[in-house]
């Protein structure tokens, strides 16, 4: 019963991701969220809130800027939300920066420097033992 849950979840969440996303390309017209991307949802237990997380190029500031329109736009994308998936619930909606691009890319960096000192093998395609 517990994995009938979570596959629920899994793909409401996709659902709620797909939705989001044409919404606030297509809809929301608010300039400060121009450029911003639904990368993921996270629905709690219940499902009567969900986290969803943005992506926006740029620095923390943008980022603000982002955060500051979807709370602006946070029930105008609830209602549409609902109407168009004509959930019993329409989960909160919790807007969330995106950080994975960040930290996948200090990790590289951190990788390659630890390669250009030795500490580790170079990932080169070059230095291939297979070759």
């Amino acid at each position: 019963m517990l994995k009938k849950a979570y596959e629920r979840n899994t793909r409401l969440e996709g659902e709620i991701r797909s939705v989001l996303a044409d919404i606030l390309r297509l809809e929301v017209k608010d300039p400060r969220l121009a450029d911003v991307t639904v990368s993921s949802i996270r629905l709690s237990a219940d499902r009567s809130k969900a986290q969803v997380f943005f992506s926006v190029i740029g620095d923390e500031e943008r980022e603000r800027i982002a955060g500051d329109g979807f709370h602006a736009a946070a029930p105008f994308m609830r209602r549409r939300l609902g109407q168009q998936m004509r959930l019993r619930v329409v989960p909160a909606l919790e807007f969330l920066r995106d950080t994975s691009f960040a930290y996948g890319d200090r990790m590289e960096r951190l990788f390659d420097r630890l390669s250009q000192e030795g500490l580790i093998p170079s990932s080169d395609t070059d230095s291939d033992p297979t070759s």
